[in-house]
């Protein structure tokens, strides 16, 4: 798999000029003939809270290995604008099948559309995972590069009318965003340090959105076993840290909605749902 390191190297560090308004391009690449490490799985699961039992791999690791190539395409040529102008805004992924530790795997990705909005343009990546021929995994990824002069004044985000209620207190350390990089590979520098992070804008390191989604199919896999099942997730508020957040679930007919919010229960960082295949 390629190197997040190098990538970020340009992804950081190289002269993008900003959108040229033209369409972005259909990007595609692929990656073959790749293993996995028990001790990067495992390493993975503790950082986010999954129970590993070496053999089955937590929903949302192959995300790390899809990002990869995610960081393949924004470092394209044809995207004219930088990384850091970015926000992850939503992000689906659904498990056909459990996908175990020893399998040889196929990983896919390419972008697949664009259209401007009034907050900026907006883009799709969807990544696939393939044991042969066989699709076991698959995530689509929305993101949004924001345009200064963009009208539309994002509103802030409400909470959802769910029942909040057998609700979960989780403590986020400063240095979570240190121990997901070493796990996952994703140096992001605002996820890092606080003075990594104040040098883009921000006043204390930011919590991966991945991490947060993470965390909350942690503790939803006690529901979900070996069936296969989809999770769509919004990206609210950033989730700064040190801090205390809440999360609670409730049940639907074929899945569970559920939210990750501030301290208080008021502010939402992450609205989810998740639905059975079968």
């Amino acid at each position: 798999m390629p190197s997040l390191f190098t990538l970020y190297r340009k992804i950081f560090f190289s002269r993008k000029p900003g959108w040229d308004k033209k369409p972005l391009p259909k990007i595609a690449i692929q990656t073959d003939n790749v293993f996995l490490s028990n001790d990067k799985v495992r390493q993975y699961a503790n950082v986010c809270g999954f129970q590993f039992d070496e053999k089955v791999l937590p929903p949302t690791y192959l995300y790390v290995l899809a990002f990869r190539l995610h960081a393949v395409i924004f470092a394209h040529k044809a995207i004219t604008f930088p990384l850091l102008g970015m926000i992850h805004l939503k992000n689906s992924i659904s498990v056909l099948r459990p996908v175990k530790t020893h399998e040889i795997l196929t990983v896919k990705c390419q972008l697949t559309s664009s259209t401007e909005t009034d907050a900026g343009l907006e883009f799709v990546l969807e990544s696939s995972v393939y044991v042969a021929e066989e699709l076991v995994w698959q995530a689509h990824s929305t993101y949004l590069y924001r345009i200064e002069s963009a009208k539309r004044r994002p509103r802030p985000p409400r909470a959802s009318d769910m029942a909040w209620e057998n609700i979960q207190q989780w403590r986020l350390t400063e240095d979570l965003g240190r121990h997901y990089a070493k796990a996952s590979g994703d140096y992001n520098l605002i996820h890092l340090h606080p003075l990594l992070s104040k040098r883009f804008g921000f006043e204390r390191v930011l919590a991966h959105g991945m991490w947060s989604k993470a965390r909350c199919m942690a503790q939803l896999m006690q529901f979900i076993g070996e069936r296969p099942f989809t999770v769509d997730v919004e990206f609210k508020l950033p989730v700064f840290m040190p801090s205390e957040v809440t999360f609670a679930y409730e049940s639907l007919e074929d899945g569970k909605c559920f939210e990750m919010r501030d301290v208080k229960g008021k502010r939402p960082h992450l609205h989810g749902k998740m639905r059975y295949l079968d």
